[in-house]
């Protein structure tokens, strides 16, 4: 009889639940760390369950996904979506780890999730690197706002406004950094650098841009549509709609990817104001703007 293993994510912790014989063990918790990794992954060899299901929850599942998958299990990392989904129809009402575990579980007898692959190394690398630029042109930003705060007002301390400038300086070094490490993993690439000759060639993408752009896209499944790709990233709209009562006007739902989301704002913005079609078409997707 085939055995089935449910895994809830957690940040600091994992709970795992086997089911067989359509019946759930005992809940098993782990921390978060590669010896309760590799721990779990040699009792689940002996095992050998059809599936391993968890939630893409965050990044905390991928460390463990990773050790799961290159141990020769069978991993499946599904949408918390559709989980949720699934939940509401087991009318399951209370929440624990240990009842989304064995939820999982069962999730992974009746579903037959889509199996899943383990990224490349490079491109894990090339998305944490990214995800640093994020972060650090988020900090550069803030350290920018500060600096024309002091600078505001004649009666400020020069030397906390020469901190600041050091700050700032730190900081485009670091971002430097960021992006020649980032650089040299996709000249090593000819299709990622094919694609970042293909991003730059845009109007508004610049190379940071187009690094944090590759890094998140490169680890998605190659059969996603665009239109779940968009959800991916969080810019698919959500419509407020019922009866004749209810028309709220569609909103992003902001639900999805924030570093990706976060990678195209900037981008967007400047191929809408420097780029004659993307502004036509900006325009077109805004109600009573009037065409230039």
């Amino acid at each position: 009889m085939s055995s089935f293993v449910g895994i809830d994510i957690g940040a600091t912790a994992f709970e795992v639940v086997i089911r067989k014989n359509d019946k759930n063990g005992a809940v098993k918790s782990y921390q978060q760390t590669p010896k309760d990794h590799e721990k779990l992954a040699a009792q689940l060899l002996k095992l050998d369950p059809a599936c391993v299901v968890m939630e893409a929850t965050g990044i905390y599942y991928l460390n463990l996904a990773v050790v799961l998958f290159n141990s020769g299990l069978k991993v499946s990392v599904i949408n918390p979506n559709s989980f949720n989904h699934f939940a509401k129809l087991t009318l399951t009402h209370s929440k624990t780890d240990g009842i989304d575990a064995a939820l999982l579980a069962e999730y992974a007898q009746r579903m037959t999730p889509r199996l899943w692959t383990a990224p490349d190394p490079n491109l894990l690398s090339l998305r944490d690197i990214g995800r640093q630029i994020n972060r650090l042109v988020g900090r550069r930003t803030e350290a920018k706002n500060n600096l024309h705060a002091l600078q505001a007002k004649d009666s400020t301390y020069q030397p906390l406004i020469d901190d600041e400038l050091e700050g700032i300086e730190y900081l485009e070094f670091r971002i430097e950094r960021m992006r020649n490490m980032a650089l040299e993993i996709i000249a090593n690439n000819e299709n990622l650098k094919q694609k970042l000759d293909n991003l730059t060639a845009a109007v508004g993408i610049g190379t940071n841009s187009a690094i944090m752009i590759i890094c998140e896209l490169e680890l998605l499944p190659e059969h996603l549509k665009s239109s779940q790709v968009s959800r991916f990233a969080g810019l698919d709209v959500r419509l407020t709609q019922s009866g004749a009562s209810i028309n709220k006007p569609g909103r992003l739902s902001k639900a999805g990817n924030s570093y990706l989301r976060t990678a195209l704002f900037m981008p967007a913005l400047s191929a809408a104001t420097h780029d004659a079609n993307a502004r036509a078409f900006y325009q077109s997707c805004v109600p009573g703007m009037a065409l230039n």
